[in-house]
């Protein structure tokens, strides 16, 4: 039945996990073998077995010919009796049992035994139809053996470790894939692109010898400045023509491409918000506050009823198609992923102190998308006692550097104000040449509870853009 099915597959698989837990494997398409290329294939697994694979231990290698077994094919691990199939250059079939018995005397394959003879069960290769492919790390089977006339080659590497089977792999495949039939493309170009794109002027003739340089074998068509382009498939970064055209300015070398003014002159600048928020994040943490980074999405609930907001209010971007419950809409405040950071990291030892220097998002009519970033300021005081007097600090401190004076009308000052967020009464709008950036104050005890917090915080939040 299926459930006895699962349980003998959960069987099998745990064996070979206790044996040798790792398979990977690959095609060699089109090969054409010569005896001295299929002694050169032979003596490469021999010298692999002995250095990298360790004497088998680590890896095993099985080279099979693709035409005489059937896809897919299972690894798998059997009691030792259970496995019956002709080996390599037997002419009868032999369960495990007696093949560890023949090779005892086997000059060469006495030296591997050892690897999974005292194991309870041996690990081993089948196709579709039942063949045997080979039983790793000792022998292979002689259904499915490599000649001379071989075409497509199955190489089966089974391993205790999986790095050291990928790079076995991988020089297999490598050191044999010239002599496959690969498939190569074509591609055409003009030298004039080349030539107006790098910023040189060389003949049709210089840029195919460049190519051709660099194993894109290239020759000119003859038709005007055309030149045919053979991409061997090793080299799967070239798309389109400017991957051609960069692969001759390598050759070309960058050092000797001329230099020219541009027509366009331009000087390169810091972007003044940027410019603005990196001061002020080094004198900040300077001040004593940690800096946090949090995501620009978050839950509609978290900028809503965790903060004692109506949806209305926020004028919040909402996510078209949320794939999850956290990331429903745009933040439009910085607040709450601060609150999130702390409950995160209740377990560190108190005062926390954090701030974060970064965009939300705000729903805007004028602007083409319909939204726009506003650059804030956040921090936030978390403690036994409310601390409004470290964020009213932090205030001063930030205006200190911003260059804006404690006054009214020409400078900065702090007026009470209502906001369901803050405790009543413990609430302060900020004020700059009499327009408000923004608010400071100790939490309100359900906004704390809402986000699994139990001790008083106050915060700051303001607009940095007014200031530049």
């Amino acid at each position: 039945d299926e459930e006895g099915t699962l349980r003998s597959l959960a069987w099998t698989e745990s064996l070979t996990a206790a044996v040798r837990p790792h398979a990977v494997a690959a095609v060699l398409r089109d090969i054409t073998f010569t005896q001295e290329r299929y002694d050169s294939f032979i003596e490469l697994q021999e010298k692999l077995h002995q250095n990298v694979c360790r004497k088998r231990t680590l890896v095993a290698i099985g080279t099979h010919d693709l035409d005489t077994v059937c896809g897919p094919f299972t690894y798998t691990a059997k009691l030792p009796a259970d496995i019956h199939f002709r080996p390599l250059n037997q002419t009868q079939e032999f369960t495990a049992v007696e093949l560890m018995s023949l090779y005892k005397t086997d000059s060469h394959l006495r030296h591997y035994l050892h690897i999974i003879e005292d194991k309870p069960a041996y690990p081993v290769i089948y196709d579709s139809n039942g063949v045997v492919l080979s039983m790793p790390p000792i022998i292979n089977g002689d259904h499915s053996k490599i000649s001379l006339k071989t075409k497509n080659v199955f190489v089966e590497c089974t391993a205790t470790d999986l790095t050291k089977a990928k790079i076995v792999l991988d020089m297999m495949v490598t050191m044999f894939s010239e002599y496959c039939e690969l498939a190569y493309r074509t591609e055409t170009l003009s030298s004039e692109f080349i030539n107006r794109k790098v910023g040189i002027n060389e003949s049709t003739e210089r840029i195919a010898g460049l190519l051709t340089k660099m194993c894109l074998r290239s020759q000119p068509t003859g038709a005007g400045d055309q030149i045919q382009v053979e991409i061997p498939p090793t080299r799967s970064d070239v798309i389109h023509a400017c991957d051609i055209m960069e692969d001759a300015a390598m050759a070309y070398g960058f050092n000797n491409i001329p230099r020219t003014t541009p027509g366009t002159y331009t000087v390169a600048n810091q972007y003044p918000l940027n410019k603005l928020t990196e001061l002020l994040r080094q004198d900040l943490a300077a001040a004593g506050f940690t800096e946090a980074l949090n995501f620009a999405l978050c839950s509609q609930e978290d900028i809503t009823d965790k903060l004692r907001k109506k949806l209305f209010e926020t004028r919040a971007a909402h996510i078209a198609n949320p794939k999850t419950a956290e990331f429903q809409v745009a933040r439009t405040t910085l607040l709450p992923g601060l609150l999130k950071t702390i409950a995160a990291n209740r377990k560190m030892p108190l005062p926390l102190k954090l701030f974060e220097i970064s965009d939300v998002v705000l729903k805007d009519e004028t602007k083409d998308v319909g939204a726009r970033n506003s650059r804030r300021l956040c921090a936030v005081f978390y403690h036994r006692s409310p601390g409004f007097e470290v964020i009213h600090g932090l205030l001063d401190r930030a205006m200190q550097l911003l260059e804006v004076a404690p006054a009214r009308g020409t400078g900065y000052h702090i007026q009470a104000a209502d906001d369901s967020t803050f405790f009543p009464g413990r609430c302060a709008e900020v004020f700059v040449c009499g327009v408000s950036v923004g608010r400071l104050g100790v939490l309100h005890p359900d906004v704390i509870q809402r986000f699994e917090l139990t001790m008083p915080c106050s915060a700051l939040e303001m607009d940095l853009e007014p200031f530049l």
